[in-house]
This record gives structure tokens, C-alpha cells and sequence, in this order.
């Protein structure tokens, strides 16, 4: 049996060049049809960016792919070539938790593609108010971690703020320890967001007993400051490390490997509407019952009548004096859905405040 000769390196590369080029043809062609659509949708009246299209698109084609690229690796790259896209028309601007480095501005790039316009804000309250004044379309905040729970300030905002959920983010979160020196001599000092702080307590308490815990507005910010003092070190991001030229003197040091923190993506109703069912979907509601025995029990029971599934129940206080509490639910499926419709209906009429914070697809 002869076998196949192998080709050689030069001959290989050629080939990836004329594939890249073919790419790139193919690529043109589509920035030409996405304009045309966008120029269909401006006559129209309607909207650029439709998340639940975009999940429409990656998820056919991870079906339609037979490797060797995975899944994850198709949705990168079409995230990519759809954000680009969007941004021949105007790149969508973007307020985040910042500096530059941040967990959120990954989870940002992560849903909309690097081609955006960064708006870096120096806390929560910032980020909605830029999203609720038009300084930005988009915002990005956590909610929720799988270690520490809920981002409470995020919660809080939600309750009177115009601006609803339009998409989420589930980004696993690796927190490195970075400082000038590669070495965990001499450290005096750590800072950090109070979450990442939470999330790596335990490797602190044993790797730097020592050392001050110190909070500050965010884990980039951390890293930035860091970079000022060999004495100091951050609790961030291998992006903010390359962002402030530090050292990551231990890697991965959150106490749960499979650390997990969930972004919402949030806007005012006119800058996007709801989105339509992509197939997998999301409700998120606030809601408050009055104060009498067996209350919340009834509230639940609209769900399970109509066979709807509840995939997060969180309290707040109301801060009324009068230990009352809001309720953050949020449930399986979409309010197009008649089972999903009808369990809201009757879940609203047992709640003394209601609110649809809003409907999106479910983040990978």
C-alpha cells in the first residue's frame, strides 16, 4: 500500500492563504448583505441589533458544525463577525464597571464583540445612569455569583430604574494575584472589589495571612493600583495584568474553580425591545406581596399550576421599616409562550408590586 505523500510546510501554508482569502471574500459579502438589511431596517423603522437573531444564528450554526473547530470557537468567531457588521452602521456604545481589565468590560466584549465603543464607569450607579441617559445604549452589570450569591447593589438599582434586561453573560471568572514582582514576598497589601475579595478568601488566609484586605471600586482598579507600589497586589483579570504591566504572581486563586459570575445586559425599552423567543429564554420579575401568612407560598403556586419552572428566588429588604421584602424571580421561557403567559397573569394578581425586569435568552 502507497502512502499519501505529506505535504510540505510552504505548501501548506499557501493553502491557508488562499482559504484566508476566500475568507475574507466571503466575509465582504456578508458586511455587504448586513448593510442592506440595515438599510432595510432603518426604512423600516425597526431595530439593528436583535439579540435573540444573533442566538438564532450561532446556535444553527454549532448545529450545522462538524469540527475540528468547537462549538465555543464558532460562537467567538461569529460574535466577532456580527459585531463588526453592526459597527460599518455605528458601534454600539457600551457603559461598563471599569477601568479597562474588568471582569464586566470581558463580559461586554463577550456579548456584543470588540467592535464597540468602551464607556468605562467608576461604579453601578454610573453604568445605569449612563444607559438611562443615552451617554451609552448598552450596559453591563453583575448579578450573581455561584460562590458569594447576588450582587446586591445591582438588585437594588433595578427597582426604580427605566432601563430593562435585554441579554446575560455567564463568564467563568479566574481571579489571578498580580503585583510587580513575581513573587509572593513582601506583600502588604491586596486590593480588590469586595466580590473578588469574598471569592478568594481562603488562598488568601493561607497563602498571605498577613497581608491587608483592602476594597476598592473594582479589580482593574486594583491591578492599576497595584502597579504603583512593589508592596501591593491585585485581585484581577490576565487581561488587566497585560493592561498595567504586572506580574501574575499566583494564578487562579478564587476558592471555587468553577467560579461563575452572571452579567445582565440592560438598556431602555427604545433603544430595544424585548427580545422575540430564540427558543431558550428568560424572565426576570420583581414583585412584593402583602405582609400575611402563607403569601409568598402563593405566589409560587401559579408556576407549578401551569407547569413553569423557577430558576432563581432572591429577597430584599424594602427598606420600608416595616420588614417587608422584594422578591427577584426569575423563570424558564418566554411571555409568547401560553403557559408562560398565563402563569404571569395570575402570579400578578396576587402581588401587591410587579415588574418585568425583562425578557431575554438565556447566556452560554
Amino acid at each position: 500500500m502507497t502512502s499519501q505523500p505529506t505535504r510540505t510546510l510552504a505548501e501548506l501554508r499557501g493553502a491557508i492563504d488562499s482559504v484566508d482569502r476566500e475568507l475574507l471574500e466571503a466575509l465582504n459579502r456578508r458586511a455587504a448583505l448586513a448593510n442592506e438589511v440595515g438599510d432595510l431596517k432603518r426604512a423600516e423603522g425597526s431595530h439593528v441589533f436583535r439579540p435573540e437573531r444573533e442566538a438564532e444564528v450561532i446556535n444553527g450554526l454549532q448545529s450545522a458544525n462538524r469540527g475540528p473547530l468547537k462549538d465555543g470557537n464558532v460562537a467567538s468567531i461569529w460574535r466577532e463577525i456580527m459585531s463588526a457588521c453592526r459597527a460599518l452602521e455605528a458601534p454600539q456604545r457600551v457603559a461598563y464597571l471599569g477601568p479597562a481589565g474588568t471582569f464586566s468590560e470581558q463580559a461586554a466584549v463577550h456579548f456584543f464583540g470588540s467592535s464597540i465603543e468602551h464607556i468605562p464607569c467608576a461604579n453601578f450607579d454610573e453604568v445605569f445612569h449612563a444607559a438611562t441617559s443615552g451617554a451609552a445604549d448598552y450596559g453591563v452589570v453583575p448579578v450573581e455569583n455561584n460562590t458569594e450569591g447576588v450582587v446586591t447593589r445591582s438588585l437594588d438599582l433595578f427597582l426604580n430604574s427605566p432601563l430593562h434586561i435585554v441579554g446575560e453573560v455567564s463568564l467563568l471568572v479566574r481571579h489571578h494575584l498580580l503585583r510587580r514582582t513575581n513573587s509572593l514576598e513582601g506583600v502588604e497589601v491586596v486590593l480588590a472589589h469586595p466580590q473578588a475579595l469574598a471569592q478568594c478568601q481562603g488562598w488568601l488566609t493561607s497563602h498571605l495571612p498577613r497581608a491587608e484586605r483592602r476594597a476598592v471600586s473594582s479589580n482593574a482598579e486594583g491591578a492599576r493600583l497595584a502597579a504603583t507600589n512593589p508592596a501591593w497586589a491585585g485581585i484581577a483579570s490576565e487581561r488587566a495584568a497585560s493592561q498595567f504591566g504586572l506580574h501574575i504572581a499566583a494564578h487562579a486563586i478564587q476558592d471555587d474553580a468553577f467560579n461563575r459570575t452572571r452579567f445582565a445586559v440592560v438598556c431602555l425599552p427604545q433603544t430595544l425591545p424585548a427580545p422575540e423567543a430564540s427558543g431558550k429564554d428568560c424572565v426576570s420579575l420583581i414583585v412584593s406581596v402583602p405582609n400575611r401568612p402563607g403569601a409568598v407560598h402563593d405566589i409560587l403556586v401559579p408556576l407549578k399550576q401551569h407547569g413553569v419552572s423557577m430558576t432563581r428566588f432572591e429577597s430584599r429588604p424594602a427598606r420600608s421599616g416595616q420588614w417587608e421584602y422584594y422578591f427577584y424571580i426569575d423563570i424558564a421561557g418566554h411571555p409568547s409562550q401560553p403557559h408562560v403567559a398565563a402563569a404571569l397573569q395570575d402570579l400578578q394578581s396576587l402581588c401587591a408590586y410587579y415588574k418585568v425586569l425583562g425578557t431575554y435568552p438565556v447566556g452560554d
